[in-house]
């Protein structure tokens, strides 16, 4: 037997309106401009620049909400022209929302036009005279290549892959031939399995002097001491003073673990900083500007207003008339809501910056970053009475201008840890004062991890040593064996 029952049950849907409220809210200058420009060139109703006519046009708005006051009638939708005649703004709660789903949000990147690493390198595969199995498995081999330049796949997988995709059966022995041929293309390095035979095959190519001799013999034979940077161990096995190993690593220091990197990183569009805010110092008080990119002029297209009073005082309404009505009536809606979103963006970016800027003014006013208070979302959220998700929107993305350089928004945020005398202190605080004393460090003899958390408690911030290790790998600071230097 079927069973039928009521569920009462709450839940919150947003409007495609806040929605896109919040992906405006989100978004930095330049990607900003770039929307605005999108929208201008969609929705004819909506223009750039000040009305040239404001006084004769508000009034002949204001007459005409009192010479019509009917409704007409088109389909099952009741359009009241005199709404888009008049000035009348759009309800709040259609332009202001706390959150909306990150499914919504657009994670697109933009990749400049051009040659790819690969086509390079096949490119170069033309200067040279191979048969026509061999240049198969060149082909095969340089579009195994990754990003970084690397072919991380073992040969008797790529021997398997070769027989069943391009019907070419061959050995390892032919594949380590042809590999051969891979190393010797630019950029020095390509096509190394591994991060020995890349910094090998470069060392190789370099002209021979005592140092590269020295620095190729290190890495063919002794790689793993040399990683492990057991000096020593390399000072007894090659029978040479510190001075010449000093000269032999600062060879392997000047080669590329990443030739791929090089190439494929041209082909990416440059994203320049544009400050979305700016703070200056005037007078001992601190003082924010909004990035006057970020405020456009807008208005509604006079013109489509002037064809909505074209249609009201038309006595005969044609259903072209009335199916032109429809698409004015959405084009004037989005312009609306627009105008008034970008003004609400505008709104919410400066309350928040300056609910920042007030919270950590002792760090604004000195640029010291032992001044950064600890600050979570949470604080500036509950200080503007405003969502956690619209904090972080703001602060995730943006820049601003600051007397100590252009700072990421996001950097101010940091979590709160307690001293010795019980006050709160920045872990952004602690975190500085660790980098200060790796820097400071005798590179002979690096501080240990159990050395730095007595040093940071001596200094009052009482740590456990595996704190320490968490904030140094953040700071991507090694350990201190691969911190130490001959």
């Amino acid at each position: 037997m079927l069973k039928q029952h009521l569920q009462f049950k709450l839940s919150q849907k947003l409007s495609p309106q806040q929605i896109q409220l919040m992906k405006l809210i989100q978004l930095p200058t330049q990607a900003f401009e770039q929307r605005l420009k999108q929208e201008l060139e969609e929705n004819p109703a909506l223009e750039g620049g000040k009305e040239e006519i404001e006084s004769d046009y508000d009034s002949d708005l204001d007459n005409s909400s009192d010479d019509f006051n009917d409704t007409e009638t088109i389909g099952n939708d009741d359009i009241n022209v005199d709404e888009y005649l008049s000035d009348d703004e759009i309800p709040d709660y259609r332009t202001q929302a706390n959150n909306y789903s990150s499914d919504d949000d657009e994670k697109t990147m933009p990749y400049a036009a051009g040659t790819s690493f690969t086509q390079h390198l096949i490119n170069q595969l033309n200067t040279y005279r191979l048969t026509d199995e061999e240049r198969d498995i060149a082909e095969f081999l340089v579009g195994s290549v990754d990003e970084s330049g690397y072919i991380r796949r073992d040969l008797s997988d790529i021997m398997d892959d070769l027989a069943f995709t391009q019907n070419v059966y061959t050995n390892e022995e032919n594949i380590k031939k042809v590999l051969k041929i891979v190393h010797q293309l630019d950029p020095a390095g390509v096509g190394a399995r591994n991060l020995q035979e890349c910094l090998s095959i470069q060392l190789h190519r370099k002209e021979k002097t005592p140092d590269t001799e020295l620095a190729i013999n290190i890495i063919d034979d002794a790689f793993e001491q040399f990683t492990k940077k057991h000096y020593k161990k390399l000072l007894q096995k090659f029978d040479i003073t510190e001075i010449q190993l000093k000269g032999a690593i600062r060879e392997i220091e000047h080669l590329n673990p990443k030739p791929g990197g090089s190439y494929a990183g041209n082909n990416r569009m440059v994203e320049h900083v544009v400050p979305d805010f700016a703070i200056k110092i005037v007078d001992g008080e601190l003082e924010l500007t909004l990035n006057g990119r970020n405020a456009p002029e807008l208005h509604v297209s006079r013109e489509y207003n002037n064809m909505l009073k074209g249609y009201k005082e038309s006595k005969d309404k044609s259903k072209s008339q009335k199916d032109a009505v429809v698409f004015i009536k959405q084009k004037l809606d989005a312009a609306k809501w627009f105008i008034e979103a970008i003004k609400q963006r505008q709104q919410t970016l400066f309350v928040t910056m300056s609910a920042i800027m007030h919270y950590q003014k002792e760090y604004f006013l000195t640029g010291d970053e032992r001044n950064l208070k600890p600050m979570i979302l949470k604080d500036i959220a509950d200080e503007i009475n405003m969502d956690v998700s619209t904090v972080s929107r703001v602060a995730n993305s943006k820049y601003v201008d600051t007397p100590y350089g252009t700072k990421l928004i996001k950097e101010f945020f940091s979590e709160s840890m307690k001293n010795d005398q019980g006050e709160d202190v920045s872990t952004r605080e602690i975190k500085k004062i660790l980098e200060t004393v790796i820097e400071e460090e005798n590179k002979k003899k690096p501080l240990t991890d159990e050395t730095l958390a007595s040093i940071l408690k001596e200094k009052g911030y009482p740590i456990a040593r595996r704190t320490v290790a968490k904030y140094r790998e953040q700071l991507d600071i090694p350990v201190a064996r691969l911190r130490k230097k001959i």
